[in-house]
């Protein structure tokens, strides 16, 4: 019994001691300075979002005082994104291993919120990215369904969300194939539509989505 319960903490050991130089392993790879650098960048795109989402509660997505935010949110945004592309210049696109999760969402996150024209500049970068696992892949379906809207077409994984000006609402943009989306969702890593929708107050009706496509669908071919 003695020799069993000696062996079980002798493992118990050997697991700690391995899961310490593990640790140590990866923290060595990460170039803390960039994390650093980055967490900064990061503060700088979620605050003024966060606080633009509460005055859109209050006012109304068209109020002066989300307008002013947005206006604030701009410029940030190009700010950062003079930091991002130039660290993305110098280093590429940078995995978790160098510069932590949060690192590495910050740099999708930061493109994510650019122009059209950027987003489709890096976007071959960013796929070669998640194949290699620098990258995550339900990072780069938000980013594919941005672009995909903004040229006009349907997005694939419902990701985006609008605002009805008429209603000031949140409505979810033009999706092809509302009947397979979860399964498009799951093989990417993001939640089931109805789950993620229910952030956003929604509710996931789908028949009365595939009604709203026609409608765009109509509108869209007498155009």
């Amino acid at each position: 019994m003695k020799q069993k319960i000696l062996f079980i903490l002798l493992s118990i050991l050997f697991l700690n001691l391995a899961f310490s130089q593990n640790k140590k392993t990866a923290e060595a790879t990460l170039n803390k300075e960039l994390i650093a650098v980055l967490d900064t960048i990061d503060q700088d795109d979620q605050k003024y979002r966060v606080e633009a989402d509460e005055l859109v509660d209050k006012y109304g997505w068209q109020s002066k005082e989300v307008q002013d935010k947005w206006t604030i949110i701009k410029v940030k945004d190009s700010i950062n994104l003079i930091k991002v592309e130039k660290i993305i210049t110098e280093n590429g696109w940078l995995g978790p291993d160098i510069v932590g999760k949060e690192g590495n969402s910050t740099l999708f996150l930061v493109i994510q919120h650019s122009k059209t024209e950027t987003q489709l500049k890096y976007l071959p970068m960013f796929r070669e990215a998640v194949k290699k696992g620098k990258a995550q892949a339900s990072d780069l379906a938000l980013m594919e369904d941005r672009v995909l809207l903004a040229q006009g077409e349907k997005q694939i994984y419902g990701s985006q969300i609008g605002i009805d000006m008429i209603t000031n609402e949140y409505i979810l943009s033009p999706m092809i194939d509302p009947d397979n989306v979860d399964k498009r969702r799951e093989e990417v890593g993001l939640m089931p539509l109805a789950e993620y929708l229910n952030h956003f107050d929604l509710i996931w009706d789908i028949e009365k989505f595939k009604m709203r496509m026609e409608e765009y669908d109509s509108a869209n071919t007498k155009n």
